[in-house]
């Protein structure tokens, strides 16, 4: 059975990685991956971008099933490309991905079907941008409407962060169409959670629960990033506010899409804020796994990748019992020299160390130069510890990224303190 990943991140190495752990498997195509899945022999590296050649692709070499890693594919309508030829592939269409590819979209939904978010408007004139602000005060949220590599948020604390990052968006086009709108939203606070489960269009399957930092730096201080480190499980989620959650947020999502007349498959994603009284509420909407969350949850998943895969795009995902390693799976992300803003490349990656049934390494901006592994993008590696707590697989984590170097390596040393100050 061949299956084909099309992504290089770390969520696209750890979904190959636990794939290609299955006994069905012949091949893992991963296109057009990165270092570490070049490095893997049970995966191969496939350096196809394109949409119609990787169709082309997959005709050809009679790939059985195709998981959609990133969201530019998604949006950009890979999956109605592969199924107009009969392909399984798993992910949702473009009009579904909408939720992610336009906050405008995903806002006027949520209201729509009353699915608890944060109040907000919409604009593309900086003028009536600017008027709303002052009128609304701060702290306040900035949004660019499309995608925008994880860059298109800005969390306002004062008036003047407002109005620069609609000038940014809107004005100065720093992000180009992502930013021909904005959507301007109240500032929530609280503790953040990720809560990801898998829809064949009408059964949905929820994966361990998880929690990532945004921010660049210890103590959740300097610029947002994609994300510097998760763990799984949360703790913030109990068993009450899973049910809730399922309930107000994902179970009324995938019936309101599939009311609206866009029937919702893959993976769904849903940032939340939960407030002091254990209230949650919708941030946004991916339409797609998170990454860093893919890694440590890829960590503790126990049953067969493929199998739930194929009940998966089979529409027979109520078939499926997850099984999860009990122990807490910690990932530490290292980002290159300059990220967010300016990731230097081309920086050699030296003492990685070998898989253990306590810690893996998943590779996301690395390349393979003449046998040596660089530096190739913004984040490069995010190193999984597992243990029976919170803190031991932070320690084992940390254990691990201790041995590893590249030049300018920026990484935290807090992943995991909000579970840490929760639980001790």
């Amino acid at each position: 059975m061949k299956i084909l990943v099309i992504g290089s991140g770390g969520r696209e190495h750890a979904l190959a990685w636990k794939l290609a752990q299955s006994e069905r498997i012949q091949m893992v195509y991963v296109a057009p991956g990165n270092g570490g899945t070049a490095q893997d022999g049970r995966l191969e590296n496939l350096p196809l971008t394109d949409p119609a050649a990787l169709l082309q692709f997959a005709l050809d070499e009679h790939i059985a099933l195709t998981v959609v890693g990133p969201e530019i594919p998604l949006a950009a309508g890979i999956v109605n490309l592969f199924r107009d030829k009969g392909l399984k592939i798993f992910g949702p269409t473009k009009e579904a991905a909408q939720l992610e590819s336009s906050k405008d979209f995903a806002k006027t939904f949520m209201h729509r079907h009353g699915i608890p978010s944060a109040q907000s408007q919409t604009f593309s004139s900086s003028i009536d941008a600017h008027a709303f602000i002052d009128a609304q005060g701060a702290p306040i949220v900035i949004k660019a409407d499309g995608l925008a590599a994880g860059k298109g948020v800005v969390v306002a604390l004062n008036l003047a962060e407002a109005h620069a990052a609609v000038d940014m968006m809107l004005s100065d086009n720093k992000l180009g169409d992502a930013g021909a709108r904005v959507v301007i939203e109240e500032f929530l606070s609280g503790e953040e959670a990720s809560f990801i489960v898998m829809v064949d269009g009408k059964n949905i399957l929820p994966l361990a629960t998880s929690q990532d930092h945004k921010r660049l730096l210890d103590n959740d201080a300097g610029p947002n990033t994609g994300g510097m480190g998760a763990y799984s499980p949360a703790p913030i989620v109990t068993p009450e506010l899973h049910a809730r959650v399922m309930r107000e947020i994902i179970v009324p999502t995938v019936q309101g899409m599939a009311r609206d007349g866009i029937v919702f498959t893959g993976f769904l994603y849903a940032g939340l804020m939960i407030d002091d009284h254990g209230n949650p509420k919708t941030l946004e909407f991916n339409c797609r796994m998170g990454d860093p969350e893919t890694q440590p949850i890829m960590a503790r998943l126990k049953t067969d990748l493929v199998g739930v895969m194929e009940h998966a795009v089979n529409g027979t995902l109520d078939a499926v019992e997850l099984e999860w390693d009990r122990r807490t799976a910690l990932g530490v992300v290292m980002a290159a020299a300059g990220y967010p803003d300016t990731p230097r490349k081309g920086d050699v990656i030296s003492g990685i160390p070998a898989e253990t049934p306590e810690c893996v390494t998943f590779h996301a901006g690395t390349a393979l130069v003449d046998g040596q592994l660089t530096v190739a993008g913004g984040r490069v590696l995010c190193v999984v510890g597992l243990g029976d707590s919170v803190k031991m697989a932070q320690r084992q984590a940390y254990q691990a990224l201790d041995q590893i170097h590249f030049d300018g390596a920026q990484f935290r040393r807090d992943i995991g303190w909000r579970a840490l100050k929760r639980h001790g």
